[in-house]
Formats: structure tokens, sequence, C-alpha cells
């Protein structure tokens, strides 16, 4: 599993980083590696509001259909639309293939460190 530095986790397997006033938001190595190839992702509209600890998008492997939930509450205000054509790339390259850009930020979910993800991962696998 690897993890990135400089970027918080959540318990439901998606990542946050803050970037010029927005929070970027991704899906998690473990998260892919556990998925399998992923053959598809719905993704929300610019403008769009997302709400913490709600479905904002989806992913579909071979194996099943997962949603994605928002770490953050607040307003789209960019998409990564290339993950449209090319879903297989949050399997290469899951801390480059974001997903949104959030703004507007009102609510955060409890964020966990690299370390902390790490240990919770662990204690899910027991």
């Amino acid at each position: 599993m690897k993890l990135e530095q400089g970027v918080l986790y959540t318990k439901s397997h998606e990542w946050v980083k803050e970037e010029d006033g927005a929070f970027v938001i991704g899906l998690t190595d473990y998260a892919q590696s556990e998925l399998g190839d992923l053959v598809f992702v719905n993704l929300p509209e610019e403008g769009d509001e997302i709400t913490v600890g709600e479905p904002f998008a989806d992913v579909e492997s071979v194996k099943a259909v997962s949603d994605v939930y928002a770490p953050v509450s607040g307003v789209v205000s960019e998409v990564n639309e290339e993950l449209l054509d090319a879903p297989e790339r949050i399997n290469e390259s899951p801390y480059e293939a974001w997903f949104v850009k959030v703004k507007d930020v009102s609510e955060k979910e409890e964020l966990l460190s690299a370390k902390e993800y790490e240990a919770f991962v662990e204690s899910e696998k027991e």
C-alpha cells in the first residue's frame, strides 16, 4: 500500500489535499487495489454541492460498483474529466488521478494522517 506525504485520508478510503484554497479529492491506493481494474467512473458536475459523508461519485471495477464519499462539504469547482475516458489512471497513479476540487468548504470529516490511515487499514484486515 502506497501512501502519499502531505495528504490526509478518510476511513472510507478517499484522500484529500489542500491546494490553492481548494480541497482536491481522490481514491487511495489501498482502495483501488481492493477494487481491481477500474472500467468506469461517474463524477459530479462543476458547480454541484457535495456533502460530507455522502456519496459524490462512483467507480466501477470488474468486481463491483462502489460509491466514493465526500470528506468535505462544499462546491465542486473543477472535475477531472480525463478520468471519464481513462478510469484506469486511478489504478496506475491514484494520488495523481484526482476526482474533483472543492471550494467554499463548510465542513470537514475527521481526516487521518498517513500513519493513522495505515493503522486503520491494518486494523480492518484483522
